[in-house]
């Protein structure tokens, strides 16, 4: 009987808030037998996990921003903390499947199980989202996943998407991809905080089981219990998303009576800490969510995998019962490879804690990929360009991205194509409450060109054009910042002539029509910013104010620290997704006279 036959045999109502009365086990699995690591004559026996998270259908390498990693090992420098935010320290580029599938083959044994935490679909590149993420699943089957969290974003696209991309079938607007019919995956998405909203049952797996070498090993999956704040109305119908500690701690309970004693927590809530820190020195944050996760579920939980937050950290936490718990998480887009290593006591069916030992391993691009993944990718590679030439909207004239193709000293930092940018993830971004939008000029890659580049008209910007334009797949987040923090964001943009050349370092953010303000280059570094307004109101310093930027941002990248200083993430759409979701609702469109910003040179 497979895990979703006995999915539907919960009883109604046995999930209701006043507890779950776990009836069956929803998935039991085995690998490996007596002998070997874990044979006969020794008391315990050995396990690996290998985890990823938030892959969002990156197949392909990353690009930009997005494919750098901080790695102690890397073979690059980072000289003034602009990539990194550490001054000095270094960094690799990594991510790609077909060069994770080697990494993965390399550290696999026969004691080894390959798990995620979460939106491994969902705000994905073109080249998976295309076909409504069927690429990256399929891919994934391929790297031999056992078992995943669901995130929030694969419920991006709704309840019923998910499950026929579990199950199988041809998507019922667009029909089959051509590589045929969807067979569905050979994994399940786990959310035991998960439930129908009509009978209180699952609405996914909650826990998977893999017996190895004759003991057992439960997962239990979790997602945010913020989804509904940051996936659509649409996307959660008829769902409901309750605390992640008591439903994690009611399916260990269940799992610890039927002989389930070691137990791992896959959860799609994580933390922003500061890469690098040993364990010890990252294992207790009050402030952020994933955290208490980590410190509050039971003792019988033996270790906690996380996602959501898109960092890599190996930290070390302790449960209610004092005992050492290690939490960690593998950054995103298929950059790092989490690997664990632990014990079992055949006796007592449980882990030996002091036996866990954990480490992020970049996906480094330095090994050979593997063939069989890298021609999946080729071929979905091959079947997207079909999607690529879609109109998705149409504009009267350029709409140029003057900043980076310019070192003229007169040069104008706000462009048209930031203006229209910044304008499609306000729009994006309204469901979180977004006020203004921010956005990185080096993530605007190119210009929107009136002539066609190929047979499809003048004016006509398609699907391939526009993710041209922002090709990194980052996404639309939104936070909470004081009008005071808003300033000294501002403040850390950069503009610099070089008196010798009159060429121009430069950073300057490009701004959505709702924020106007001053920005005087003649005026001493701290104190350029000046007449800021909202909607023609001017801003004070202890007004709360929502700004969306894309994940980059949010991280700090290109130096922006001050948007580090908010952690109350809503997470959007993909970047190309509001840009193109824009496009196409306000077509035709020209280019703006990029005057939010008063230019003082």
């Amino acid at each position: 009987m497979t895990s979703r036959t006995l999915l539907r045999l919960l009883s109604a109502g046995a999930a209701a808030a006043a507890g779950i009365a776990l009836a069956v086990a929803p998935a039991v699995a085995s690998t490996g037998g007596h002998g070997g690591h874990g044979g006969h004559g020794k008391q315990t026996v050995p396990v690996r996990l290998l985890s990823i998270n938030d892959l969002h259908g990156n197949l392909e390498p990353p690009s930009g921003s997005s494919s750098r990693i901080l790695d102690p090992d890397g073979p690059l420098v980072d000289t003034d903390g602009t990539l990194t935010g550490i001054a000095g320290g270094k960094y690799s580029i990594a991510g790609g499947v077909s060069y994770l599938a080697t990494h993965i083959k390399q550290a696999r044994d026969r004691n080894t199980l390959l798990v995620a935490a979460g939106d491994l679909i969902g705000a994905s590149p073109l080249i998976s989202a295309a076909y409504h993420d069927e690429p990256t699943l399929e891919v994934l089957g391929s790297l031999g996943l056992d078992t995943t969290s669901a995130g929030n974003h694969e419920f991006d696209e709704g309840y019923a998407e998910l499950q026929r991309l579990m199950n199988g079938g041809c998507h019922p607007v667009d029909g089959c991809s051509p590589a045929g019919e969807w067979k569905g995956t050979d994994f399940d998405f786990l959310a035991a905080n998960v439930l129908k909203q009509d009978t209180g049952t699952y609405a996914l797996p909650p826990y998977y089981v893999k017996t190895i070498n004759g003991v057992k090993v439960g997962f239990i999956g979790l997602v945010t219990a913020t989804t509904p704040t940051i996936v659509t109305a649409e996307g959660i119908k008829g769902l409901q998303f309750t605390e992640e500690v008591a439903a994690a701690n009611r399916a260990s309970a269940y799992l610890a009576r039927k002989g389930v004693k070691a137990q791992v927590v896959l959860v799609h809530e994580g933390d922003s800490i500061t890469p690098n820190q040993s364990p010890d020195a990252c294992s207790v944050n009050t402030t952020n969510a994933g955290s208490r996760i980590a410190r509050e579920l039971n003792p019988q939980i033996d270790l906690v995998i996380s996602g959501h937050s898109h960092q890599a950290y190996i930290c070390k936490t302790s449960d209610p019962a004092g005992q050492d718990r290690y939490y960690t998480q593998g950054s995103s887009f298929g950059r790092v490879l989490t690997q664990i290593d632990l014990q079992i006591d055949k006796r007592t069916k449980d882990v030996i804690r002091s036996s866990v030992k954990a480490d992020n391993k970049v996906v480094t691009r330095t090994v050979t990929p593997d063939p069989q993944v890298e021609a999946q990718v080729q071929a979905w590679k091959t079947r997207s360009a079909a999607v690529a030439d879609r109109k998705i909207g149409t504009i009267t004239a350029d709409i140029t991205n003057l900043v980076n193709n310019s070192s003229a000293a007169t040069t104008k930092p706000e462009t048209a194509l930031g203006d229209l940018i910044a304008d499609s993830q306000l729009e994006s971004a309204k469901a979180g409450g977004a006020e203004i939008a921010l956005m990185n000029p080096g993530g605007i890659r190119t210009s929107l060109t009136y002539a066609q580049k190929g047979s499809e008209g003048d004016g006509v910007v398609t699907y391939g054009e526009a993710f041209e334009v922002q090709p990194f797949s980052n996404i639309v987040q939104v936070r909470t910042y004081t009008g005071a923090q808003l300033k000294a964001l501002l403040e850390q943009q950069v503009w610099t002539p070089n008196p010798t050349t009159g060429a121009i370092t430069h950073r300057i953010l490009q701004v959505s029509s709702s924020l106007t303000y001053t920005f005087d280059t003649t005026k001493p570094v701290g104190s350029r910013v000046s007449d800021i307004k909202l909607n023609g109101t001017p801003v004070t310093d202890t007004q709360s104010i929502k700004i969306a930027a894309n994940n980059f941002l949010m991280g700090g990248g290109d130096g922006f620290s001050v948007f580090t200083q908010s952690t109350d993430t809503w997470s959007g759409p993909i970047d190309l997704d509001a840009f193109t979701a824009y496009l196409g609702a306000h077509s035709p469109i020209s280019p703006s006279p990029a005057d939010r910003i008063t230019f003082v040179k």
